[in-house]
Parts: structure tokens; C-alpha cells; sequence
């Protein structure tokens, strides 16, 4: 692949949130801060929105309410925050004079000023990308019933007892099709993502990095509702991904497995 569509964000002052089409792609904490990721299995052909959250709510507060009205906030401090779509040739750097910024959205407070936590600015973009249709965008709304949480649970508390033990068949079956579509969108061939998912997990548990994975509870398990209720975000209280390990040995790193999924007939389908 010659080009690269990636979300760029950089911010100080207040947390930001960053949604492309619904889905959240990048979270950045108080302070200041730069991430940008690659995020074409979140563009379609056509209309696409990226979304700015400025002082999200808590995880815990967001799941419980999502409806909950914006209350005002004094900054304390002048704040901005910036996110850009931005298409580079695959090699070079963001900061690059050839990228090309294809949406910008940009959101700043003065000092001493009000402004409404959480406060949402978008953007939307034409994309004329040859893209299939994917299957996240037809999933239908799921509003989960206490069955679909035990279903949900039990399969994320399956994929955790598996990769604890260097077993990666579970959490590739769950993900068949979002890794299909991943291998489509970065024009890699088919079966190249399932391939390195398998050798990453297998490298990682000879490692010994993987012992410290703790399977989710019915406690710990945060569901989001995401890409306008279209596919559940599985999450911890702390608003990081459920199956992540936990290791003090930095020799050892961390290594998460971000999970988006739906339900049909009570079958738990992993699609971004």
C-alpha cells in the first residue's frame, strides 16, 4: 500500500476522545499529548465523520448514562485540542510536507472561560475509497439484555483462559472477520493478519507476558455502546480494554486486544 489515511491528535489541557464514524479510535488523558494511528478499516466510500470529545465522562458514568446532559466547566487553564485525517505515503513522517490534511477539527478554551463538559465538534468529509462495505456498518443496534452480558462474558472469560495458556485458536475464531477485513483495507494478503495475530500471541506466551491476563468478571466487564449502538465496546472500570495483561515487569510490556463485537443469536462476533 503507497498512501495511508491516519487520525493525528494532539492536545493540552482537557482528556479528548476521538470517534471516526462513531467508533472510538484514540483517547488521550489530561495534559499534553500527541498519538496517531492508521484508521482505514473505519472509513467507508462517501460520508464519514470525525468526531472530537473534549472531557469525556467517566467509563463507569458513560455506560450507566449516555444520554446524560453536558455540565458546564471553568478551565482552569487555556486548553485546545486537534485531530486531523491526514493521507502520507506509507514511510514518511506526519510531519512530512507532502501529507495532505483531508479534515481538520479543532476545539480551544481560554483561560477562566465556561465551556460544556462534554463538548462534541465534528467534521464531515466525502471519501471517494474503494472500500468494500464492512459488515460493522450493517451490524443492527444492540441494546444488551442480561443474557447477551453472560454471553459476552463467558466468551471474553474463554479467550483470556486460552491466551493465558498460549492458545490462540478462541480469540481468532472470534475475530475471523474483522481480521479479514483488515488484511482488505491494508492490502495485505489474505490470511496475513490471522498469521501474525497467532505468532504474536504464541512469541508473547513463551515470553512469559502473558500470565498476568486475567479473565473479565461480571464486575469488571464495561459494555459501550458504540458506532451508534451498532457494536459493543468491551472495556474495563478504568476505560482500558478488557483482556489486557497486567505486568509490573517492564522487560515484559503489556499488550491489550481492543474488542468490538455484536451478537447474533447469541454468538459473539468481533468486527473492529
Amino acid at each position: 500500500m503507497d498512501r495511508l489515511m491516519c487520525l493525528q491528535v494532539q492536545t493540552s489541557g482537557e482528556p479528548v476522545e476521538v470517534h471516526v464514524n462513531g467508533v472510538p479510535v484514540l483517547a488521550l488523558p489530561a495534559g499534553v499529548g500527541s498519538r496517531s494511528v492508521t484508521v482505514h478499516e473505519y472509513l467507508h466510500n462517501g460520508n464519514n465523520r470525525i468526531s472530537l470529545v473534549v472531557a469525556p465522562p467517566p467509563l463507569a458514568q458513560a455506560v450507566a448514562q449516555p444520554d446524560a446532559p453536558a455540565q458546564p466547566r471553568m478551565a482552569a487553564r487555556a486548553a485546545q485540542a486537534r485531530a486531523r485525517l491526514v493521507l502520507l505515503r506509507q514511510g514518511k513522517s506526519l510531519a512530512d510536507d507532502a501529507v495532505r490534511v483531508l479534515a481538520e477539527v479543532v476545539w480551544a478554551v481560554e483561560e477562566g472561560s465556561s465551556f460544556q463538559a462534554p463538548t462534541v465538534v465534528h467534521e464531515d468529509l466525502q471519501l471517494p475509497v474503494a472500500f468494500p462495505r464492512w459488515r460493522w456498518l450493517d451490524a443492527p443496534p444492540v441494546q444488551p439484555s442480561p443474557q447477551d452480558r453472560l454471553a459476552v462474558l463467558a466468551a471474553l472469560q474463554r479467550i483470556a483462559f486460552d491466551l493465558g495458556r498460549g492458545h490462540p485458536d478462541s480469540l481468532l475464531a472470534a475475530c475471523r472477520l474483522r481480521l479479514e477485513e483488515l488484511d482488505h483495507a491494508y492490502q495485505r494478503p489474505a490470511g496475513h493478519g490471522a498469521a501474525a495475530l497467532r505468532a504474536l500471541i504464541q512469541q508473547r506466551w513463551q515470553d512469559g507476558a502473558l500470565a498476568t491476563l486475567a479473565p473479565p468478571s461480571a464486575e469488571t466487564l464495561l459494555l459501550r455502546r458504540v458506532a451508534e449502538g451498532r457494536l459493543l465496546e468491551c472495556l474495563d472500570p478504568l476505560g482500558a480494554p478488557a483482556l489486557s495483561t497486567r505486568n509490573d515487569d517492564q522487560a515484559l510490556g503489556n499488550i491489550a486486544w481492543p474488542l468490538r463485537l455484536t451478537l447474533i443469536e447469541g454468538n459473539v462476533y468481533v468486527l473492529r
